[in-house]
């Protein structure tokens, strides 16, 4: 099931608006519909049929009807839940995985969500106390939008389904605005429209009697425990077992199943944990460019080869403009990861063969994968006194300007600018896209003003305080699972698959395997000059040497090149017309001068993209209209 959406009201709800709001969301659940239909609660779903393909339809009901679910995702342990009801006395019509959720709330309440193994987001009405409980995922795989006008509370998997009505269009959120343009998307608990939310990863959410209450019900804990160095091979070896269980649990269901393989370690993983499982060759995808700096191809061929894959491959030369449309549909808020571009791709050729997808999200997050982590230690090591900080973040700041990203001098640059900040400020400084500074100097003073007071950076400071006790390693890996994770990536991955019909399961995202992996000592995710260090060693058997060793490309684009080339036209147009001028947001010269440093060789591609992105999220979901969004004539 990939689609939920309902509305709530003691005043009434009209079943027609929330079959509207499901409809929207059609490519998330080709293979059928259903609705609940109460006086004062709507609850309705889209589903694809993964598991128990002829009979788990919803929504899904207790035996007196009186408990109503709708659920996106799936649960991997839910045949030991089911036995388990059973032996209880409770009737389930159907053999799947939903059934299990109104259940499981007759016999521990909202605490449900601790027995579920899985990525999900669910909507469960209690018709005898006429109350609604929300719940998303531990990590935040699967989303969930929601908000409440004039007494009714509604929700949606997509952000298009609430605004597709025009009485909740709302208008763009500043401070959401102003958080996208630092980290490339919208932080939960905002969306980019006021007036509705994201409810948080590990979260609930209960509506009863027109009030609404948000609780976090789970929280990794990064407290590291002591391994001894005699027992680093034992720990290689439960690495193993966790992962092949994680990717077990993963392979099960009735519809065709691949893997998406860039060549990195990750994903190589979980295509080596898949092979050792599985009876036939394993379906493996792959998108590649014909630039060299980004292309992967070779270490995906290589990987497929020794697993005998049934590999697949596409191959981007220049920007695709055609898949811009589906992109600025598909990602209903501004989103400027340009990643989303391949990802969407592979996602269009995976989906003529499988419909369920496992991917390798989650690795770096649990063992130490992003070379971040290198530079943030070694700038933690550089210690300076206080009168000097400003000096150094001066002097870093002016080398970065006199290089090209990507230089030595660039590098040094930031070296210098991080060792004189705490330790939240440097996270934040290495994932901003624009600097406090820089969208202060694009802003028009009408933005400004609605703006004024408000930091980034203040979201991350809370990440760190909220983390668990260790090593700022273990934080900023900490802080990355609450935010980037959830924010970026896992909406990448959602968005990207659920636009083409497909389901992507993720094994590193095994809620048993990161609590695991969260308790590793930091040393044992980052030694020396080597990240990943005991997923490296936990997989010397399973894949190559030179490809564990061989440095992280990540999953980037040509973009700056782009920029100068295909997509410059878009941009200028897009960037400086009236239309994006009217709104009133950004100041036009600052718009036009970062248009044309690019040009001449400045690398200021990821923010021109999430300029552009804006523009054409704006564009595609609130069309031009009189509107409190615009600033005063």
């Amino acid at each position: 099931m990939c689609a939920i959406a309902g509305a709530v009201s003691a005043g009434g709800v009209d079943p027609g608006t929330v079959l509207a709001m499901c409809e929207t969301m059609a490519h998330r659940g080709p293979d059928g519909d259903g609705l609940h239909v109460e006086h004062s609660a709507v609850l309705g779903a889209r589903r694809l049929a993964v598991v128990d393909v002829t009979g788990g339809d919803q929504p899904v009901r207790s035996e007196d009807g009186r408990v109503v679910a709708v659920f996106n995702g799936e649960i991997y342990n839910f045949a030991e839940l089911r036995a388990e009801l059973l032996a209880k006395g409770h009737r389930l019509a159907a053999s799947g995985d939903s059934e299990c959720l109104v259940h499981l709330y007759e016999e521990h309440g909202d605490a449900l969500v601790h027995r579920l193994r899985g990525m999900f987001a669910f909507a469960l009405w209690d018709g005898h106390r006429r109350r609604l409980l929300l719940a998303r995922d531990r990590v935040g795989k699967k989303p969930l939008y929601w908000g409440v006008r004039s007494g009714s509370l509604r929700f949606a998997s997509e952000l298009k389904a609430l605004i597709a009505d025009p009485e909740w269009r709302g208008e763009v959120d500043p401070v959401a605005l102003h958080h996208y343009l630092t980290f490339q998307y919208v932080p939960a608990p905002w969306s980019i429209v006021q007036g509705i939310g994201k409810l948080p990863p590990g979260s609930t959410l209960v509506w009863q009697e027109g009030r609404v209450r948000v609780d976090r019900y789970w929280r990794l804990d990064a407290t590291p425990r002591p391994v001894a160095a005699a027992d680093e091979e034992a720990e290689a070896e439960r690495l193993r077992e966790l992962l092949l269980e994680a990717t077990r649990l993963r392979m099960a269901g009735e519809r065709p199943i691949g893997a998406y393989l860039s060549g990195g370690v990750d994903s190589s993983a979980v295509v080596a944990a898949m092979a050792r499982q599985s009876s036939r060759p394993v379906r493996t995808f792959c998108v590649g460019f014909d630039h060299a700096a980004f292309d992967e191809r070779e270490h995906a061929r290589r990987v497929a080869a020794l697993y005998g894959t049934d590999h697949s491959e596409l191959t981007l030369s220049d920007a695709p403009l055609e898949v811009f449309p589906a992109l600025s549909w598909h990602f209903d808020e501004p989103f400027a990861d340009s990643s989303a571009i391949p990802s969407l791709l592979v996602a269009r050729m995976s989906g003529r063969e499988v419909t369920v997808a496992l991917t390798g999200d989650g690795g770096d997050e649990s063992f130490g994968g992003y070379r971040r982590y290198l530079m943030l230690r070694r700038a933690a090591r550089l210690r300076t006194p206080p009168v000097m900080s400003p000096l150094l973040g001066a002097a870093g700041r002016s080398l970065q300007v006199l290089s090209r990203q990507g230089s030595a001098l660039r590098k040094a640059g930031w070296g210098l600018e991080l060792a004189g900040l705490p330790a939240a400020d440097r996270y934040t400084r290495l994932m901003s896209y624009f600097t406090g500074e820089q969208k202060w100097g694009i802003y028009t003073p009408w933005q400004r003003g609605r703006v004024g007071g408000v930091r980034s950076g203040a979201l991350v400071e809370r990440a760190f305080a909220e983390s668990s006790a260790g090593c700022d390693l273990t934080r900023f890996m900490d802080v990355d699972v609450n935010t980037y994770l959830p924010g970026d990536l896992l909406v990448k991955t959602d968005l990207s698959t659920m636009a083409c019909s497909v389901e992507a399961r993720s094994p590193f995202l095994d809620h048993v395997l990161m609590e695991w992996a969260a308790g590793l000592p930091g040393e044992l995710k980052i030694r020396g000059g080597t990240t990943k260090y005991l997923l490296k060693r936990a997989l010397a058997g399973w894949l190559p040497a030179d490809l564990l060793r061989r440095p992280k490309m990540g999953f980037g684009v040509p973009l700056a090149s782009w920029l100068r080339a295909g997509l410059r036209p878009l941009a200028h147009d897009l960037l400086t017309d009236a239309t994006a001028r009217g709104r009133g947001i950004f100041d036009p010269g600052a718009v036009a001068r970062l248009l044309a440093e690019h040009a001449a060789g400045r690398d200021h591609s990821d923010r021109i993209w999430a300029l552009l992105q804006f523009e054409l999220w704006h564009r595609t979901h609130l069309p031009a209209r009189p509107s409190a969004d615009h600033p005063p004539a």
